[in-house]
């Protein structure tokens, strides 16, 4: 089984975060309910790795997440629903849990967890917690990874990319887009990701 990845965002030295990628994940159901109970022991951030075409698309949200802790401009309950919230194209809170959250069907989960002092923090070491109570097999947290479970449809339809041929839905001169099965291809993928930072960044501006 791979290891969880440990991340320092620039300029965030002090608030490292641990990101866990799994596939085929059994207990989604679970995992959800203690996010909707508050379980302190399950203080992470639950995404559908579904909805998540890059490393730089996760990290973006990570990074405005951690940034808006520390200058005080949270608009959810804490930073970690606050990652969630900054993958939305809207403000719309309750839609971005629905589109980028765990639900009962989630089968590739992202992970996250902003690591606190281990004096206070009640999950000291995320990566062993992780693999003690997520039933599925954790993998890579890498593009190539990421390129293989993400849905492009859905993440196209989220950010309404198919309009005005925007990223991977450029007309060519027959006039039509390109079939879906090319769009998982590296050069549409990154074109992708820049206009969602983009629109990640203008909501938030």
């Amino acid at each position: 089984m791979a290891d969880g990845t440990t991340l320092q965002l620039p300029h965030l030295a002090s608030h490292p975060v641990h990101i866990s990628l799994f596939a085929d994940v059994a207990n989604a159901p679970f995992l959800r309910q203690q996010l909707l109970e508050g379980n302190s022991a399950f203080e992470y951030a639950f995404l559908d790795a579904s909805t998540i075409i890059s490393v730089n698309h996760v990290l973006a949200a990570v990074f405005r997440a951690v940034n808006d802790l520390l200058h005080g401009r949270l608009k959810s309950r804490n930073v970690h629903s606050e990652i969630v919230f900054s993958l939305s194209p809207n403000n719309n809170i309750a839609e971005s849990f629905r589109r980028f959250g765990i639900s009962d069907t989630t089968r590739t989960l992202l992970a996250i967890k902003v690591l606190n002092s281990p004096a206070t923090d009640p999950i000291p070491d995320p990566s062993s917690h992780l693999a003690t109570h997520v039933q599925g097999q954790r993998v890579p947290f890498n593009d190539a990874t990421l390129a293989l479970t993400a849905e492009i449809p859905r993440v196209r339809k989220i950010y309404k990319l198919d309009s005005g041929g925007d990223a991977g839905g450029r007309k060519g001169k027959g006039g039509k887009g390109q079939p879906n099965g090319a769009m998982a291809a590296n050069s549409t993928i990154k074109e992708m990701e820049a206009v969602i930072l983009g629109i990640m960044a203008v909501k938030g501006s």
